[in-house]
């Protein structure tokens, strides 16, 4: 019996340092695979509110666009600003 106390003695810390260790490492995993997920979601949410205000300023301009008879004017000149009657 005192030699399995023996090999107990030898081998004990390094199982302990052992199990210390995979349960570091499994929450540093766990918390790495939490961290993952929320940036999906938020990305995904970035996305939604970008595409959003992108399709509400196509919206915006293809308004702009439409002259109020209904006719479609010409776009603006270069610097976003038109030019200004007679001065084409």
């Amino acid at each position: 019996m005192a030699t399995f106390w023996d090999y107990f003695s030898v081998l004990a810390p390094s199982v302990g340092l052992a199990l210390i260790f995979w349960l570091v490492m499994r929450s540093v995993f766990r918390v790495d695979t939490g961290e993952r997920e929320a940036k999906a979601v938020l990305e995904e949410r970035e996305a939604r509110e970008w595409a959003s205000e992108r399709a509400s300023r196509q919206a915006d301009r293809q308004a702009d666009r439409q002259a109020p008879g209904g006719r479609a004017q010409e776009p603006p000149a270069e610097g976003g600003e038109r030019p200004a009657a007679g001065q084409e």
